[in-house]
């Protein structure tokens, strides 16, 4: 196990500094002080390492939309709670955010890379599914009808929130991430039409500009 961390370890290191396609799997084992066979021992292939990459930190897309899927709760209360932990995990955990520029901006979707773009897919599939969900079960809950269809408004939340982390990801220090995620959130469910849009914490009003 301490040798698969290791594995684990440099491999991040060198996606991040030189992209998945340029790094070889005998780059990763030399960075590792270990041998290509220990790379096969504990892992099929590279995109294999790279799902194993991907496990160790949970993506927060993924985790906040499990906690949204309670029907004691407010859906959208338990959504904004959880993405707000995990976009200040990202800003605050060296190793969160350089899982999350590599996912983002460091991978090729090669065919080397299709069983990655595969797991790509039925994370967002399944993201959007329980979005749809909680966004369904609220506008129940408050008495409003969507102004438009709820996979239409799941998949609108998912693409904001995606593209707010892979804006900040390009440029850290353009705009901080934790606030300015709470106020599109907000925005966002206030043009759906939510009742509670906006009162969810005490953030209150922010003028234009």
């Amino acid at each position: 196990m301490e040798t698969r961390a290791r594995l684990l370890d440099a491999a991040e290191l060198l996606f991040q500094s030189q992209g998945v396609s340029q790094t070889s799997l005998q780059q990763i084992a030399n960075a590792a002080g270990a041998t290509r066979g220990a790379i096969y021992w504990h892992f099929k292939d590279k995109a294999d390492l790279f799902n194993a990459m991907m496990d160790r930190v949970t993506l927060p897309l993924e985790r906040a939309t499990k906690e949204a899927s309670g029907a004691d709760r407010d859906p959208l209360a338990a959504i904004e709670q959880v993405m707000m932990q995990a976009l200040g995990q990202m800003t605050a955990d060296p190793q969160v955010r350089r899982v999350f520029e590599i996912a983002t901006l460091k991978i090729e979707y090669t065919d080397e890379m299709a069983s990655v773009q595969q797991r790509h897919r039925s994370a967002r599939d399944e993201c959007i599914l329980d979005f749809r969900k909680a966004l369904m079960l609220a506008a129940q809950q408050q008495g409003i009808r969507l102004p438009i269809p709820g996979k239409t408004a799941a998949l609108g939340l998912h693409s904001l929130i995606s593209g707010l982390i892979q804006d900040w990801l390009l440029e850290p220090g353009a705009f901080d991430l934790v606030p300015a995620g709470r106020q599109v959130f907000h925005a966002y469910l206030a043009g759906l039409g939510f009742k509670r849009a906006g009162a969810f914490s005490a953030s209150g009003n922010h003028p234009a500009g």
